[in-house]
């Protein structure tokens, strides 16, 4: 009885499915070409990149010239001292452009008070850099970070400071690409908290003003706590985006066509960089695919962590 019973239950659950499914014919029909071109041009590329990272392959002749060699690729990874030192740049990347993450709180808490007057052309300046071509910036910053004739040298060399190898040294090389990554992204940040701050109800101010909060308890108590899910957001989006930095330290540190991609001691390497160098100069793809799986596995395991023991109670 009880099983004949389920056995209904189940029949009509599955003609209720595909009653809306015939219902609704349509609309998948008009939403089927996204998920056509994403299955091509997205899902594809990164089973692909899977498959690559078990075989040996130069990119140049067709599936025949891959050999398979199982986890030999991530095993030679695994003890890549080069390697190593990319996910130590990249993560010291991270950890210092964070500042921009301040800078951007600050200049968001300042546009969003009455205080500031042509906030929309703060706006506007602020998020231009983000929107403008990354070969571009690099080949200003360098200019700007020449030895010789740059123009930041000749600022500290006016208080008596001597010229810095901004992008020869290997002690100052990432700094440099920090300024940087730093000077593109805190406006973009910068906008995404000022849109969390307009979405606060100002009635929890007034009303928090008339129960007698000064502006300390104002902001610690109503402010933060409501801006920590955005906060999560741009912490997330920083460590993907540190993470994956390609066009900064490639162009401030030698170019496409340098034989030691990184600079002097590979100090400005980076995983992307690093992963091009293999893949298309030295024409490993198989190990550049194991490369970028361990980088994927990285970024994920960053952003859990973060998400797990500083964000969950804020998201």
């Amino acid at each position: 009885m009880a099983s004949s019973t389920l056995e209904a239950g189940g029949s009509r659950r599955q003609r209720g499915t595909m009653y809306e499914m015939r219902r609704n014919m349509w609309a998948y029909i008009f939403i089927a070409p996204f998920f056509l071109l994403f299955a091509i041009f997205g899902l594809f590329p990164y089973l692909y990149a899977f498959y690559l990272s078990f075989v040996q392959w130069d990119g140049i002749g067709g599936p025949a010239s891959q050999q398979w060699v199982g986890l030999a690729n991530y095993q030679s990874l695994f003890s890549d001292d080069v390697f190593w030192k990319s996910i130590y740049n990249s993560i010291w990347l991270f950890v210092v452009t964070s500042l921009n993450l301040v800078i951007a709180l600050l200049l968001a808490f300042i546009l969003n008070s009455g205080l500031v007057r042509f906030k929309e052309f703060y706006r506007a300046a602020f998020f231009a850099p983000i929107v403008a071509s990354s070969v571009a910036i690099a080949i200003i910053f360098s200019t700007l970070f020449g030895e010789r004739y740059g123009a930041l040298n000749y600022v500290i060399g006016l208080v008596g400071v001597a010229p810095v190898d901004w992008l020869g040294s290997a002690l100052w090389i990432k700094p440099a690409i920090a300024l940087v990554v730093i000077w593109r992204y805190f406006g973009w940040n910068t906008i995404i908290y000022l849109a969390g701050l307009q979405s606060i109800n100002t009635d929890l101010y007034e009303a928090a003003r008339v129960d007698g909060a000064g502006w300390r308890q104002i902001f610690f108590r109503i402010t933060m706590p409501l801006m920590r899910p955005v906060i999560t957001f741009t912490v997330i989006l920083s460590i993907i985006g540190a993470l994956q930095l390609f066009e900064e330290p490639l162009l401030l540190a030698g170019g496409t066509a340098s034989t030691s991609p990184g600079g002097t001691d590979r100090a400005g390497l980076t995983v992307l960089v690093y992963m091009y160098s293999q893949a298309f100069q030295y024409l490993e793809f198989g190990y550049a695919a194991a490369m970028s799986v361990a980088l994927f596995v990285i970024i994920v395991v960053f952003s859990f962590l973060y998400y797990r023991f500083l964000g969950r109670e804020e998201a």
